[in-house]
């Protein structure tokens, strides 16, 4: 069994039966997606592996220490280059905008091309879904979000977009901008 084989075992375990917010879709198809998305710039299975396993750390009960001992260094910090602080015990509304600022500075710091793909693959995910969901809704989307302000939300997408711009040879990249301008046309 491949690296990539067993992040894919080790992630649906741990999202387990757990679903999108806004779809009622099982959770595991977004690492999965990211992980196809991620596929379409580099075969590396350290970093396919690190897709599959991006959101554990922060949204299920697995621990960085895990992903280490069973993944290797090379995975597991690539894991933690998009696992946000949830400062637990401060409402999510709260403490938006600072995980989101240390979550950018986080992206704005890497050197490592494998973290902005990472990056690259989530975030297209979201779009995606944020886009289907915007055409049918409009704005209305962001009543689902902690951050309901979409002007909040184009900030944080826009600032991913610019700090990702050296992947813009990528079909990935060109899909994300359309997305976002598309979605947060005319939002200060």
């Amino acid at each position: 069994m491949t690296i990539f084989d067993e992040a894919i075992r080790f992630a649906v375990e741990a999202h387990g039966d757990t679903t999108r917010r806004r779809t009622s879709a099982p959770y595991i198809l977004h690492p999965l997606e990211a992980a196809v998305i991620v596929g379409t710039m580099t075969s590396d299975e350290e970093v396919l592996a690190a897709a599959v396993l991006h959101d554990t750390v922060e949204d299920t009960e697995a621990t960085i220490e895990e992903i280490r001992e069973r993944f290797g260094d090379r995975v597991a910090d690539l894991v933690l280059s998009e696992t946000e602080n949830k400062y637990p015990g401060i409402p999510k509304l709260e403490s938006w905008r600072r995980r989101k600022e240390e979550s950018l500075a986080k992206l704005k710091s890497a050197d490592d091309a494998d973290v902005k793909m990472l990056w690259l693959g989530d975030k297209l995910s979201n779009m995606r879904s944020f886009f289907r969901a915007w055409r049918i809704s409009g704005n209305a989307i962001w009543e689902s979000f902690n951050q309901k302000d979409p002007a909040q939300q184009a900030w944080y997408y826009r600032t991913i977009v610019e700090l990702l711009s050296e992947l813009k040879n990528y079909e990935a990249w060109q899909e994300l901008k359309y997305l976002v301008d598309a979605v947060f046309e005319g939002v200060e």
